[in-house]
């Protein structure tokens, strides 16, 4: 074969793999094919090991400076928080229940909804008071009221059924405020709020979240505190209680949907023994900057 002519047929044989002649002599698409995810061996293993997730590497680090925090404190603390957008999220201390306090009025409000859609209605003119007190003024009277109207603990149970929450237990009788949760349930419960995907209609979860961002001035505190000094749009609720099975000492929670830079973080902080009021409100916004200034550089 002529030397010129081998080298076209080698030319061709290189170049057929990546595109194929159509019946009219124009090259056809190739066929997407993603590509491998990289692996790398370790010496003497017996099964290549993959890189670490960078969406994993803030964990380790994260928990051992809230370890280093939260040792020189008395109490007990939990945090929660999510980026919706990236998925990304992060759990301290998951196992620790306590004592709702406030922060359960906004569950009760959401059992009320769920409670209204099913009977196909609106709200009554009272049931919207009393959920814009119990909300944004902290009304005790209001919540119980509520909680009265969606049957107590049983109706409480039925909706977090409804709503995914797995360790929210509601409280006896009439004992709205001793309903144990955890900061997981939380922000399950935060992200019925924003998601396409909640039993709740889009017009009620607008309608919660209207709420949370209109709440007293003094009651703002907590994880919106993880706006730090940017521009934010934040929709909380707040809990605190002294309680007597611990000596007086303090429940202090905080909820919220935080919106800052663009970004949004759902993000739930709880806590029990904090010696006063004061010391539990400094220790849940400190972690709440914590937590969501650690997923904002992995979420970015």
């Amino acid at each position: 074969m002529p030397a010129k002519l081998r080298a076209w047929v080698a030319l061709v044989a290189a170049v057929a793999p990546l595109a194929l002649l159509s019946s009219s002599g124009v090259p056809a698409p190739v066929p997407f094919s993603p590509a491998p995810v990289a692996v790398t061996s370790t010496p003497g293993a017996s099964k290549p090991v993959r890189p670490v997730q960078p969406s994993q590497s803030y964990k380790k680090p994260l928990t051992r400076s809230l370890d280093r925090y939260l040792d020189k404190l008395p109490g007990d603390l939990s945090v929660s928080v999510r980026e919706p957008s990236s998925g990304l999220s992060y759990t301290y201390n998951r196992g620790l229940r306590t004592a709702a306090a406030s922060i359960v009025k906004v569950n009760i409000v959401v059992a009320l909804l769920l409670r209204a859609q099913r009977q196909r209605r609106a709200l009554t003119g009272w049931e919207r008071r009393a959920a814009a007190q119990a909300i944004k003024v902290s009304d005790n009277d209001a919540a119980s009221r509520l909680w009265a109207a969606i049957g107590g603990a049983p109706g409480l149970a039925a909706a977090n059924r409804k709503l995914g929450l797995r360790a929210t237990r509601p409280g006896p009788g009439g004992a709205w405020g001793s309903t144990t949760t955890s900061a997981a349930d939380q922000v399950r419960l935060l992200n019925a709020l924003v998601s396409a995907k909640s039993p709740l209609s889009a017009g009620h979860r607008r309608y919660v979240l209207g709420l949370m961002r209109d709440v007293a001035p003094e009651q703002a505190w907590g994880v919106s505190a993880a706006a730090g000094g940017g521009q934010a749009d934040a929709a909380v609720k707040n809990g605190w209680l002294p309680r007597e099975r611990d000596g007086g000492r303090w429940t202090v929670n905080s909820i919220g949907r935080v919106r800052v830079r663009g970004r949004t973080y759902l993000i739930a902080v709880v806590s029990r023994r904090n010696p006063s009021m004061g010391a539990g409100v400094k220790a849940v916004e400190h972690v709440s900057e914590l937590v969501t200034e650690a997923v904002a550089r992995i979420a970015r």
